[in-house]
C-alpha cells in the first residue's frame, strides 16, 4: 500500500517553516504527499505547546482523526514538534489516543524509520532527542509557490523566561553558518520570492563564528533581488544600537520590530526572567524610534503572571499609553508544565481578574491601533500584492505594506493588470483596527 502523508501545521512560523523541512524529508523517501487528510493514511500533527489550549486543539484532533475513519481503515497518527517533546509519556501511554509515533522538534531525520516501526511492525515509535548541533542546514524546504519565504538561521532558546516551555522542547540555542544562508536566499531569489522572514525562537541573538545578527543582517540585504527582510521572534535584551541604525539605512530592512514586552511592571518582568526592566524596555523603544521615528512596533503581553498586582497591571498599562504599539498580542497566564513558574509559582491570580484585565487592554490597544492607522490615511504607500482576493470577498485585493500591515485594495473596472507578487503604489483611504484600505495609483 503506497503511504499517503498529510501534515497539519499548529503554532507558530518555525512551525510552518519545520513542517516544509519534513515534506522534504519524506518526499526524498519517496512517500506520497496529499493536499487532504481525508486522502491520507498517515497523518502528522506538528505541534505547539506555548499555550494550554494549543494542547486540548491538538489532542481534540487526534480523536477526530481516529473516529472518522472505517475501523478496517489503517491510519497512523504521529505528533511533532513541541508538544511531542513535553508530553512524551501522556502521547505514548495513554490507550485513548491511540498515538502511533512521535517526533521532537531535532527528530525529523529519523521520521522514515519511525513511520516504517510503526507501519510495518505496530510499534508505538518515537525519537525526542534534543541535538546541539542539528540545525537542517543541509535540507531544502519543500515551499508553496508564493511572495514570503520562511527560513529559519538558528533554533533553540537560552533564555529560559519561568513561564516558558521552549528551551525544554527545542533545546539550546544554535546558529547556521551564515554563508549558507545566504546561499540559500539567493537560491529563493532565483525561484521568485522577493521577500524572506527570518525565523529563530530568538532571532536575534545569532551568532556563528564572530558573524552577529547585525552582520547577517547586512550581508542579507546586500543580495540582489531581495526586497523586503522580516524577522521573527526577537529579544529586547539583543537589539543592540548598530542593529537599529543598520535597520534605518537599508531599504530592504521592513521598518517593522516585534519587541515582546510581557508585562510593564519590573519586579513581574523579573520573576519572568526578562532580564530587562520597565525603564530598559521604554529607553530602547526611545532609541528605536530615534533611528525609525514611523517604525511600526508589536509587542506580546501576559495579564495575570502569578503574583501580579491591580497595581502592578497598571504599569503595564502604562507602558501601552506611552508607546503607542501598533499592535498587541495579549494571553492570559496559562501554567504550562515543566516551566520554572508552573514549579515555582502559585497560579494564584483567579481567572476573573485575568479576563478584567485582558478586556481592559484589549481596549486600550484597540483604539491605540486605530487611531495609528487612521494617521496613514492620504499617504502613498508601496505594498507588495499576496492574493487576488481576500477572505471575504472576491472583489477586492489583499496586499501588505513595509509595516506588515494587510492592505485591502478594490478591483477597478477594466481591472489593472497586476499579479501576485507584484510591488505596486497606492494611495491609502480608509481604516480598520485590523487592516487599511486603499485605491490603486501605478505599478
Amino acid at each position: 500500500m503506497k503511504k499517503k502523508i498529510f501534515i497539519e501545521t499548529y503554532g507558530c512560523q518555525m512551525n510552518v517553516y519545520d513542517s516544509e523541512l519534513v515534506k522534504t524529508i519524506l518526499a526524498e523517501k519517496e512517500y506520497l504527499l496529499v493536499p487532504e487528510e481525508s486522502m491520507a493514511n498517515i497523518v502528522m500533527l506538528n505541534t505547539c505547546t506555548v499555550r494550554e489550549n494549543a494542547d486540548r486543539k491538538v489532542l481534540n484532533r487526534v480523536h477526530q482523526i481516529k473516529n472518522s475513519r472505517h475501523q478496517k481503515e489503517t491510519i497512523l497518527v504521529g505528533i511533532l514538534g513541541c508538544m511531542a517533546t513535553n508530553f512524551k509519556t501522556k502521547l505514548l501511554e495513554d490507550p485513548k489516543l491511540k498515538i502511533d509515533f512521535i517526533a521532537g522538534p531535532d527528530s525529523y531525520k529519523q521520521l522514515p524509520q519511525l513511520i516504517e516501526n510503526a507501519w510495518e511492525h505496530g510499534d508505538k515509535s518515537f525519537d525526542v532527542t534534543l541535538s546541539e548541533f542539528e540545525t537542517y542546514s543541509d535540507i531544502t524546504p519543500t515551499r508553496k509557490d508564493g511572495i514570503n519565504a520562511w527560513l529559519a538561521i538558528m533554533r533553540g532558546c537560552n533564555n529560559f523566561c519561568t513561564f516558558c516551555v521552549v528551551p525544554y522542547t527545542r533545546g539550546r540555542e544554535r546558529s547556521r553558518d551564515p554563508y549558507n544562508i545566504v546561499q540559500e536566499i539567493k537560491h529563493l531569489v532565483s525561484e521568485g520570492f522577493s521577500q524572506v522572514t527570518l525565523l529563530g525562537q530568538n532571532v536575534n541573538s545569532y551568532q556563528y563564528d564572530g558573524i552577529d545578527f547585525t552582520d547577517l543582517m547586512r550581508m542579507i540585504s546586500d543580495i540582489d533581488g531581495v526586497k523586503r527582510i522580516r524577522y521573527t521572534s526577537p529579544h529586547p535584551k539583543d537589539f543592540p544600537e548598530k542593529l537599529l541604525q543598520l535597520m534605518s539605512e537599508k531599504p530592504a530592512i521592513c521598518k517593522q520590530l516585534h519587541m515582546p514586552l510581557q508585562a510593564g511592571n519590573s519586579r513581574v518582568l523579573d520573576k519572568m526572567n526578562r532580564t530587562y526592566t520597565k525603564e530598559e524596555f521604554l529607553a530602547l523603544i526611545d532609541l528605536t524610534r530615534h533611528y525609525m521615528p514611523t517604525a511600526n512596533i508589536s509587542t506580546d503581553i501576559i495579564v495575570g503572571f502569578p503574583t501580579e498586582t491591580d497595581q502592578e497591571f497598571e504599569d503595564t498599562i502604562d507602558v501601552i499609553k506611552k508607546v503607542e504599539f501598533d499592535s498587541a498580542f495579549i494571553f492570559k497566564y496559562s501554567e504550562r508544565p515543566n516551566t520554572r513558574a508552573a514549579k515555582k509559582f502559585p497560579d494564584d491570580v483567579s481567572e476573573e481578574v485575568k479576563t478584567k484585565r485582558i478586556m481592559r487592554l484589549n481596549d486600550i490597544q484597540n483604539e491605540i491601533s486605530l487611531r495609528k492607522k487612521n494617521t496613514q490615511i492620504g499617504q502613498t504607500q508601496t505594498v507588495l500584492v499576496e492574493a487576488l482576493y481576500t477572505k471575504r470577498s472576491t472583489d477586492d485585493i489583499q496586499t501588505r505594506n513595509d509595516a506588515n500591515q494587510i492592505v485591502i485594495l478594490p478591483k477597478v473596472d477594466p481591472p489593472f493588470d497586476i499579479n501576485i507578487g507584484d510591488y505596486i503604489n497606492v494611495k491609502i483611504t480608509g481604516a480598520t483596527r485590523n487592516s487599511l484600505k486603499a485605491m490603486f495609483i501605478s505599478v
